[in-house]
């Protein structure tokens, strides 16, 4: 193959890849779109007559929706010239002269909302449902397939109605151990949410690479290091041996975890205990240890689940239990979050786990 050919085929591979590009796409039917409507809106013949120049503001709509910030700019100064262009061939009366400035200050809003999606680094739809899946990565903390004979369940309820939670769960499965950390970062909605997202992948990295003693000292070390200035946060971690049922509890300034017994269906309390993960170093975090017996479970949460104002932690605790006892966690899915949702509302974001011995 000769070099001329060489570059005319590499040439040819570029202009394909180039028109595979959705927002190229997108931008090349958005534009066809103005284009037409501009006509349209123009033409003041017949039934064209009823055609305001207000349609333009559909692919200006569009455009904020579907491209990126620096095809957006341009897409919205296109937009403006072709309104000035409709607006030049038809008769305008003062209503729809005001029309036409409501139009150019909404241009002007979408190029604002632009360069601020240009500061943030999210450009259009095909971002902004990277940024979704980051946070259902983040809201689901999946429990990994228990063997027969175990349940587990797990459910995260950010504050507010939004997509981002300070509360997060991490688990990881090796061989015959389960490892679950629940944990409440500083604050709570999407101020936490970023520092959680970053957290859960730290945490789930040390999740079975460390022995069970070290991983909220391990943990610990991390959050110091990154030199936040709200930089804390409280975990309760529990490893499981699913195999005879032994266990350890560890809590870092955490709720403590519960534990029903089966023979005679009350819930304790664990005594681990320990400092909020992230403000001072070389510190101990003492384990709780038991076993869970058929029927057993116990149950990690946080703040959230259990404090609201006006109600202190043990009303808070005696409330949860009880719901818990009326509402069982099947182990099929769901469970978690109907108890979560079964108890009064709360401005706080919220996490709960529940692993249990099938009876």
């Amino acid at each position: 193959m000769s070099s001329h050919a060489f570059a005319d085929r590499l040439r040819s591979n570029a202009i394909r890849r180039r028109f595979r590009d959705p927002e190229l796409r997108a931008v090349l039917w958005l534009g066809l779109l103005t284009v037409v409507l501009t006509v349209l809106a123009a033409a003041q013949v017949g039934w064209l007559q009823l055609v305001p120049v207000a349609v333009l503001t559909v692919p200006l709509l569009l455009g904020a929706v579907l491209l990126g910030p620096r095809t957006l700019s341009w897409f919205v100064v296109f937009v403006m010239v072709m309104i000035v262009v409709a607006a030049s061939r038809v008769t305008l009366t003062d209503r729809d002269a005001a029309a036409i400035g409501v139009h150019f200050l909404l241009g002007a809003i979408v190029l604002f909302v632009a360069m601020r999606r240009t500061y943030l680094g999210v450009g259009g739809l095909s971002d902004e449902l990277m940024l979704l899946d980051l946070t259902h990565r983040l809201d689901q903390g999946a429990i990994p397939p228990m063997p027969p004979g175990w349940l587990a369940d797990s459910a995260v309820l950010p504050a507010g109605g939004t997509r981002f939670a300070g509360d997060f769960v991490v688990a990881a499965r090796v061989e015959d151990r389960l490892e679950v950390v629940v944990v409440d970062v500083s604050g709570k909605g999407e101020r936490a949410g970023t520092r959680a997202l970053q957290l859960s992948g730290a945490f789930g990295g040390l999740l079975g690479a460390v022995p069970p003693a070290e991983f909220l000292p391990a943990a610990n070390r991390y959050l110091l290091r990154q030199d936040w200035q709200e930089g804390f946060a409280t975990a309760v971690y529990l490893s499981i041996d699913l195999v005879d049922g032994a266990y350890e509890i560890r809590s870092a300034g955490h709720p403590p975890a519960l534990v029903r017994r089966a023979a005679t269906g009350r819930w304790e309390e664990s005594e681990s205990a320990g400092p909020v993960l992230g403000l001072m170093d070389d510190v101990d975090f003492d384990a709780s240890a038991g076993s869970l017996g058929v029927g057993d479970m116990v149950m990690l949460y946080t703040d959230g689940v259990v404090e609201a104002r006006g109600i202190d932690l043990e009303h808070g605790i005696s409330n949860l239990v009880a719901t818990a006892d009326h509402l069982a966690v099947t182990g099929r899915g769901g469970g978690a979050r109907r108890l979560l949702e079964g108890l009064s509302a709360s401005t706080d974001d919220r996490a709960l786990v529940a692993v249990g011995r099938r009876r």
